[in-house]
């Protein structure tokens, strides 16, 4: 029996005796452990106290006396609590010598079954009414079968209806219509959605994609039990209790008591805060019928009054004004009335009652951790209802007799909810932000969720990242950024910033300690070393020293051990996660590799980072600064008194401390730029793909075979930590960063920039690749600063992006860095990077700043000419040359391309080679060629044209007054045909040249290189029975004018060029007869 529980009277022989009275007064009493929720007691075994009690035992009041040792064990808890708290219920007996006995115990209002939540009605048989209650433990019953064979699958919305005594409790028509403001009003608070949230598109919400976590129930031994384990406790879930569902947080327990308390804690991102809003929203919409009313509580708000009075009443109404009338009803509430108080490590509770005194009076002003500590006391409102959220270390701030059921959050770690999450997530519209911007495609998304999937099911270390729902936003926010239009300004630094806010936001390392230190500042401090050491070291799997070495670093006195504990169970499962992949057992990874990049970031604009001179040297000048004053003051004195030569040099040395401590701190962020600039310009990186595909090969997987674990492992790349560096150095993730309590100073910020400019003018000046180049771009696009890029990037002329797959991210990168500058630039090159016309929209701001712009082999249709029309309309445009071969234009796209020539004033060259004109498409431009008066050269060779357009074509190139070269070759065309355009294009009047074969009359063309080298550089993409046949017949045609000729040079130079031909059909596999 608990200390505090009533003293028992004697049991009277008769009826109630025997395992039947037993069973009746607790249904497992062999193995129940006295605590709270006990079903028949409140938490303690019930009291029998007898129905006529011993004369000689009562006081002069009437009140039995307790026994001397009772008494005194029963003093540490008051009296007067007890009597409060109790719920007497009469039963009468018929038959017997005791016509009324009470019960002075908690009989419960919700039993084990569907039917029982009400109060028993008794019948006349006394054994009706005891197999009423102990059926869960004697057999099975007709309502229903017993809790533990219950399996609830769902949300809280399961839940069933608990009745009350005289059915609703608040059925004024004023108070149900302050309750539906309350639900409404709540409904809107908690529907609201962060930024970071709605980037997801407007129809994102709690009720289309939440999925609930795996909740365990544990016990208060196993709480208590020390872990062995540094990082994780996702084993140790696995080995307890079955899973709980949200309906079944408030039912009874394994031995039917009643469950008045529940405590869900779980560490930083299993979803608590979630999950809180959840069951918020599904009370609101009705879904939550057990209870008629819900009261959220944030115990951060609770914790910054302090320890102003404020009575319960007094802290409803403050926050839910609706409540007013409904106030005076909470006491008869009882079990309906649910109190919820989200983040309990907010405040420190003190349970003594030398600490917090009793109050039971709802009106009664106090502290609100006192009010708080009452409620969980169950002194105030005794019947009612309570969820408390917590992280893991503060568990042991609620006593676990006040407690009737814990419950851990373990996340997700089945992956069949990480793939619901995924599906769920991935496959809501999305938002459109931008001008011009496109949604991914059913189809696109649906591989995309087929790739991660099968990533998940690879037992892939992104499976053991995502047994946090958080890390499972992470990913979905991730693949958002990458594959769909966001809104303007977003960068994956912020992302990751905004992912630390959401879990970070407000969370002190210990509410109790005066320090009130930050919690992301000391993961930033612990994290952010092993995740810059392990950039420098280049490796990303750590082992238990490593990860000790930096955790335990610098820790001299206890309080500073009881904090990097906390610390320990709390958040370093959010940053570290056991190593999965083969070979690397037992050791540990950061929980996403970008995690890792981006706290070795954070650790360095933070100056984290100090040398032991650094150190050394920042407290000889902190020393200097404070005398430094007064000494200088007393050498100047004395220099003029005594005539000591030496003085006058102390003076000066005293003020050179200062700067000789800056230059060093100069050299150091010189040094820490240089690394940076030396990371993301290395040669061995050049040939791997950018940082942004990258990024997505780590969530969605890569297709193909994989290295084998035996292999020699390949070098760590950490292209995205400069990335992470020019983020976190813009003004908006600085603002973020120091509501997290990582302050980044604005002198730093600029210094570390300056450093940071000053090397990459001396190495950003050498020719990228492209994908490097598309690096260095993301770089600026992370930094967000217009002056600073435009600096830097002043010099650069050629823009080469080919071969990069230049996604809508990749567009908008490219754009946002390149679009506001005022040099032109010499070249674009933009070959074979799968560009979309919303694409091209994207990049108008560069293309117009381009001299040549180059858009071959990217699958532009006609629809992509209506830009490219209006590109060329622009009075902006200063395009000379466009390249548009290798793309579907027909002719439908021409006409269009012809209505941008006929207003443009730039373009000089255009290549319409293999657009798939066909003979309407030639002939269009044959009509219409005389509506620019600019152009000098045209390229529409290998367009399937016959020999009756390309004439007309030629005819109309050679009035044109500035086209001077014509391309014709690779067209059907007969030999006849041929030797005509060649006899047109030889004849000396004038007008542009036609170029249809490798021959000119028996010479050979001066743009027969030109023609082999397109031949060669499409050789893999155009059809290769169409180029054998078009090689054999341009070998013909040297052959004939080999034969035709008599001199000895120009033979040569046939044989030549025959020779060169010969050796693409080679690579054709065809043969030159």
């Amino acid at each position: 029996m608990g200390l505090d529980s009533p003293p028992r009277a004697p049991v009277p022989p008769g009826l109630f005796s025997g395992s039947l009275l037993n069973a009746l007064w607790c249904p497992d009493r062999a193995g129940c452990q006295t605590g709270p929720g006990c079903a028949l007691a409140g938490g303690r075994r019930p009291a029998r106290r007898a129905v006529r009690s011993d004369p000689g035992k009562l006081g002069a009041s009437g009140r039995r006396r307790l026994p001397p040792l009772r008494a005194a064990a029963t003093g540490t808890r008051d009296w007067a609590a007890w009597e409060n708290r109790k719920k007497k219920v009469v039963i009468s007996v018929p038959g017997s010598n005791f016509p009324r006995m009470r019960w002075a115990g908690h009989l419960p209002r919700t039993s084990w079954g569907s039917g029982l939540g009400r109060t028993p009605q008794l019948s006349g048989e006394c054994i009706s009414f005891l197999i009423r209650w102990t059926w869960p433990f004697k057999g099975d019953h007709p309502l229903g079968p017993p809790r533990a064979f219950i399996r609830h699958h769902g949300n809280s919305a399961d839940s069933a209806p608990r009745s009350g005594r005289h059915g609703q409790l608040f059925s004024s028509i004023s108070v149900t219509e302050a309750i539906e403001k309350h639900r409404r009003n709540l409904t809107e608070w908690f529907s609201r959605l962060p930024r970071e949230e709605r980037q997801f598109g407007p129809t994102f919400a709690l009720d289309t994609v939440h999925v609930d976590p795996v909740i365990r129930e544990s016990t208060p031994d196993e709480l208590l039990r020390p872990s062995t384990e540094l990082a994780t406790g996702r084993q140790r879930t696995q080995a307890g209790l079955p899973p709980l569902a949200l309906s079944q947080l408030f039912d009874p327990d394994a031995c039917g008591r009643r469950v008045q308390t529940v405590v869900l804690y779980g560490t930083v991102g299993t979803g608590k805060s979630t999950l809180v809003r959840k069951m918020v929203l599904d009370w609101c919409y009705g879904r939550l019928p057990a209870f008629e009313l819900l009261i959220p509580f944030s115990c951060e708000d609770l914790s910054s009054l302090g320890s102003t009075p404020a009575s319960l009443c007094q802290l409803v109404t403050q926050r839910y004004t609706d409540l007013k009338e409904v106030l005076p009803l909470m006491t008869t509430a009882g079990s309906r009335l649910l109190s919820v108080l989200h983040g309990l490590e907010r405040l420190n509770l003190d349970f003594r009652l030398a600490g917090t005194r009793l109050c039971s009076d709802p009106e009664e002003p106090g502290a609100p951790a006192a009010i708080m500590v009452n409620l969980l006391r169950k002194y105030m409102l005794p019947e009612a209802s309570i969820l408390v959220t917590t992280r893991s270390s503060a568990i042991g701030r609620i006593p676990s007799k006040y407690v009737g059921r814990y419950g851990e959050i373990c996340g997700f770690s089945d992956t069949n909810l990480q793939k619901l999450y995924f599906q769920l997530r991935l496959n809501q519209p999305d938002c459109g932000y931008g001008a011009g911007g496109v949604s991914a495609t059913p189809a696109q998304r649906d591989t995309m969720i087929q790739m991660l999937s099968r990533n998940l099911e690879g037992h892939h270390q992104i499976a053991a990242a995502c047994f946090l729902p958080s890390y499972c936003w992470l990913v979905c926010a991730t693949l958002h950024f990458l594959h769909a239009p966001t809104p303007a300004g977003q960068t994956l630094t912020s992302i990751y910033t905004s992912f630390l806010r959401l879990n970070f936001s407000g969370e002190t390392l210990d509410s109790t300690h005066p320090s009130d230190l930050s919690l992301m500042a000391y993961a930033a401090r612990t994290m952010g070393k092993l995740a810059y050491e392990g950039v420098s070291s280049r490796k990303t799997y750590f082992s238990e020293e490593d990860v000790r070495g930096c955790l335990e670093a610098g820790i001299k006195t206890e309080e500073e051990f009881q904090l990097l504990q906390i610390f320990r169970r709390d958040a370093l499962r959010f940053f570290l996660a056991p190593c999965v992949e083969p070979g690397h057992l037992g050791s540990f990874v950061f929980t996403v590799p970008a995690m890792q990049e981006y706290l070795a970031a954070l650790y360095i604009v933070l100056g984290l980072r100090k040398t032991a001179l650094q150190r050394v040297g920042k407290e000889v000048v902190e020393f200097a600064g404070r005398v430094g004053e007064d000494v200088s003051l007393v050498l100047g004195i004395l220099a003029k008194l005594l005539p000591l030569r030496i003085l006058p040099l102390l003076f000066n040395l005293l003020k050179v401390v200062p700067q000789v401590f800056g230059r060093m701190v100069s050299k150091s962020r010189e040094a820490v730029a240089q690394a940076m600039v030396l990371e993301m310009f290395r040669e061995e990186d050049y040939y791997n793909d950018d940082v942004l595909d990258q990024m997505g090969a780590s969530i969605l997987g890569v297709e193909g075979p994989r290295r084998h674990p035996d292999e020699p492992p390949e070098d760590e790349v950490f292209e995205l930590f400069p990335m992470f560096m020019g983020g976190l150095l813009s003004a908006h993730n600085r603002a973020v960063l120091a509501q997290l309590g990582c302050p980044i100073k604005n002198l730093d910020a600029l210094e570390n920039a300056q450093a940071i400019k000053k090397k990459l003018g001396k190495l950003g000046r050498q020719v990228l690749p492209p994908s490097e180049l598309l690096d260095h771009l993301f770089f600026h696009y992370e930094f967000q600063n217009q002056r600073f890029s435009a600096e830097v990037l002043g010099s650069l002329r050629q823009l080469n992006l080919a071969g990069v797959r230049m996604t809508p991210r990749k567009c908008t990168v490219v754009a946002s860095v390149l679009g506001s500058g005022k040099h032109p630039l010499d070249e674009v090159n933009l070959a074979s990077c799968q560009l979309d016309p919303a694409g091209l929209r994207t990049l108008r701001p560069v293309f117009l700043r381009a001299r040549k712009l180059g858009l071959q082999l990217n699958n532009l249709g006609p629809e992509a000419c209506r830009d490219l029309r209006d590109l060329l309309l622009h009075d902006q445009c200063q395009i000379t040359t466009l390249r548009l071969s290798n793309n579907p234009l027909t002719a439908a796209g021409v006409a269009l391309l012809m209505e941008g020539l006929a207003g443009n004033t730039s373009l000089t060259h255009l290549s319409l080679l293999h657009t798939n004109l066909g003979d309407k498409g030639l002939e269009l431009l044959a009509t219409q060629l005389d509506r620019n008066r600019q152009l000098q050269e045209l390229n529409v060779a290998y367009n399937g044209a016959g020999d009756t357009v390309a004439l007309a074509l030629a005819k109309a190139a050679r009035e044109h007054p500035s086209l001077e070269l014509l391309h014709l070759y690779f067209n059907e065309l007969s030999s006849e045909g041929r030797q005509v355009l060649r006899d047109l294009g030889g004849s000396g009047e004038g007008g542009a040249r036609v170029v249809a074969s490798l021959t000119e009359g028996a010479a050979v063309s001066e743009y027969w290189s030109v023609i082999l080298s397109e031949v060669q550089r499409n050789l893999n993409s155009w059809d290769p029975v169409r180029v054998q046949s078009h090689l054999k017949m341009l070998l013909r045609d040297l052959e004939d004018s080999r034969g035709a000729t008599l001199n000895p040079w120009r033979k040569a130079q046939l044989l030549r060029v025959e020779s060169e031909v010969k050796t693409l059909l080679e690579q054709l596999g065809g043969s030159a007869h």
